[in-house]
């Protein structure tokens, strides 16, 4: 996998872990690892099927200690989850997250870690932005695992 590096450096371990917390899922770690590494980069190949449907990575979200004095600050994840809110849940509790947004695509979908059906071992699936409303996400399956997703963008 060919990845242009961000000029963001994520300083991941404490921070990650107090996001788990807030968050109530557990990233897995091939995330953790690649967000170390590319925290808010742009693939050079970024495109995937998903039904059919080819798909085009712009860039991976950040994870941003002040996202205000960022430029890229819209690209942080907390400012995306913000933005989006209940279209991303169909929890009415509002407690934790059900999908994280970590890559916007072309023309307003993101792909997101699926935490619906496992707190623990999310599925990574596309977030419809156009089909979706208030507690009733439409997504599309990718694949079981982020490492799975990785090895389909290469």
């Amino acid at each position: 996998m060919i990845i242009l590096l961000s000029y963001i450096h994520c300083q991941q371990t404490n921070y990650l872990k107090r996001k788990e917390k807030m968050w109530r899922v557990t990233l897995p770690e091939s995330f953790r690892t690649f967000m170390e590494q590319f925290n808010g980069g742009k693939p050079i190949n970024g495109e995937f099927l998903c039904n059919n449907h080819s798909y085009l990575i712009d860039r991976f979200l950040c994870f941003l200690k002040e996202p205000r004095k960022n430029e890229l600050g819209v690209y942080d994840i907390d400012v995306t989850l913000t933005q989006l809110e209940e279209r991303l849940t169909d929890n009415e509790d509002l407690i934790g997250v059900d999908l994280l947004p970590i890559a916007v695509l072309f023309a307003g979908d993101f792909v997101c870690l699926d935490y619906r059906n496992n707190k623990q071992n999310p599925e990574v699936c596309v977030w419809k932005h156009e089909e979706s409303f208030e507690l009733a996400p439409v997504t599309c399956y990718i694949t079981e695992s982020f490492e799975q997703f990785l090895e389909i963008i290469k």
